[in-house]
């Protein structure tokens, strides 16, 4: 494997790229030799490790992840972050003569930093205030209303109570006058050739059956539970900083723990919703894979006999 070629593995939620990851990382030399980093929106939060997968802190140990536990959950995270954070990280290994492995499923982070990041235009502070003054007075139906008029595509995709989005969609609407798709076409960044001037391999695990990574998934949230992640919520919860609508929060899992707790929803129910949700996550992911005709695809039914396909 061309040491200098970035390699990003991705895949839908529980079908096991973080095992696959660290046998690759050892099958090339170890730490000294590869350097992972993550590619997961809710990774980055610290204090969110069952409901996560995130590795566990022996795993982390002889497998440093970059871009694991460096944010609160209470502090904000966007793309464009993400696009930074993971340009340094991969700049940084390959100048530490490491092969980069990039490693997630958070498919927004993974377009974005394969295709660049848009410079759509930042919202004055004024202009945020305005916003969140009317959020307040109006509710968040009349802004959803707006941006649906607008830009009916950003109003399927972000929920009313997703107060963050919905103000940063609603302000860019406004200002330009155009859907946000427009808008991100008409000012796309360098693509990852462009910025770290290095070839990229993508590659992509994905289920032989369906039915297969459904139960791997269910079995996954059943094991989460036994290891205390409701606990895990609620000390999340008793932090008394954190609300339902913050992105970490809505992270799959969850946000469903954070129903069963504030007694919106009894037991039985959290497990199946949040057990459903994550199987559309799952869909929703390896629809993202399928429409990407740069990615090499393999197909996997539990087996890691597949790493020398990585190799």
């Amino acid at each position: 494997m061309d040491p200098d070629r970035i390699l990003l593995l991705m895949g839908p939620t529980g079908i096991g790229k973080t095992q696959l990851a660290m046998d690759l990382q050892d099958a090339l030399g170890g730490p000294s030799k590869a350097q992972l980093i993550s590619v997961d929106s809710a990774m980055i939060y610290r204090g969110m490790d069952i409901g996560t997968a995130k590795p566990t802190k022996d795993e982390l140990l002889r497998y440093p992840h970059d871009l694991v536990d460096i944010l609160d959950p209470s502090q904000p995270y966007s793309v464009a972050d993400f696009v930074v954070d993971a340009d340094r990280c991969v700049s940084a290994a390959l100048e530490a003569g490491k092969k980069p492995i990039l490693v997630g499923g958070t498919m927004m982070y993974l377009r974005n930093f394969v295709r660049g990041i848009a410079s759509l235009p930042s919202s004055s502070a004024l202009e945020s205030e305005m916003l969140e003054q009317e959020l307040a007075t109006k509710g968040s139906q009349v802004l959803h209303d707006e941006l649906r008029r607008i830009d009916p595509r950003a109003a399927e995709k972000i929920h009313p109570n997703n107060h963050q989005r919905l103000v940063r969609a609603v302000s860019l609407v406004r200002h330009a006058g155009i859907p946000l798709l427009e808008q991100w076409q008409g000012s796309a960044g360098q693509d990852v050739h462009q910025r770290l001037n290095r070839p990229l391999t993508l590659m992509a695990m994905v289920p032989e059956h369906r039915a297969w990574l459904h139960e791997r998934i269910d079995k996954r949230f059943d094991s989460m539970i036994a290891g205390g992640f409701v606990d895990e919520v609620k000390h999340l919860l008793a932090r008394g900083d954190l609300e339902e609508n913050m992105p970490s929060m809505r992270a799959v899992g969850y946000r469903q723990a954070w129903r069963y707790l504030t007694h919106q929803d009894d037991f039985d129910t959290f497990s199946a919703r949040a057990k459903a949700a994550s199987r559309q996550l799952a869909k929703r992911q390896l629809t993202w894979i399928r429409q990407w005709p740069e990615v090499a695809i393999v197909e996997t039914s539990g087996q890691t006999g597949g790493l020398s396909a990585f190799c």
